[in-house]
């Protein structure tokens, strides 16, 4: 696959079943940005982190994230930063606001629902455990991110059965060429 490809993993990191994990196994030159606290993160300290990811790319690169990683992409958007990305494909958005979220929101709430200043789609599954479909899609509509449907999927995890995911790869080359991203 030809996108530069910054990982955002969510709550509790991506485990070895994980699709980002085997994604960034299959490509070696895309780069994971990494957090201190995988259990119990912090809004601030992880956009901080996800800054500093995003600068140590050679160009700006696609923002592939899962679940909270999702809602990182937002509050680093909103966190007013210089750096550009091209896009960002996010998969599972978790709903930081909802009852069934695991651990406390950690200042991710309130969510930004702010248009994205950046291509932006949302991949979202009809029985994720983490997200309402109406959740799901008020997050794409404010953050006018296009809304892809992926039937149920659970929250699209190693749990789940995504580990290759090679639906999911596909998902993201077809993004990549729409935005006109390659390297």
């Amino acid at each position: 696959m030809k996108c530069d490809v910054l990982i955002l993993a969510g709550l509790w990191n991506s485990g070895p079943e994980h699709w980002q994990t085997q994604w960034q196994a299959r490509y070696p030159k895309w780069t994971k940005a990494e957090h201190r606290d995988w259990n119990c993160p912090e809004r601030d300290e992880w956009v901080a982190e996800l800054d500093a990811a995003i600068a140590a790319c050679k160009g700006a690169p696609i923002l592939v994230a899962h679940s909270l990683g999702c809602m990182l992409v937002a509050h680093w958007a909103a966190s007013g930063s210089p750096l550009k990305v091209s896009g960002a494909f996010l998969v599972a958005p978790s709903d930081v606001e909802a009852s069934s979220y695991p651990i406390p929101d950690n200042g991710f709430a309130p969510i930004p629902l702010a248009p994205l200043p950046f291509p932006s789609v949302v991949l979202a599954s009809g029985d994720d455990p983490y997200v309402s479909n109406e959740r799901a899609e008020a997050f794409a509509s404010s953050w006018g991110s296009r809304l892809v449907r992926i039937g149920d999927a659970g929250h699209v995890n190693g749990d789940s059965g995504h580990g290759p995911w090679p639906e999911g790869e596909r998902l993201l080359q077809e993004f990549c060429d729409e935005i006109g991203h390659s390297t």
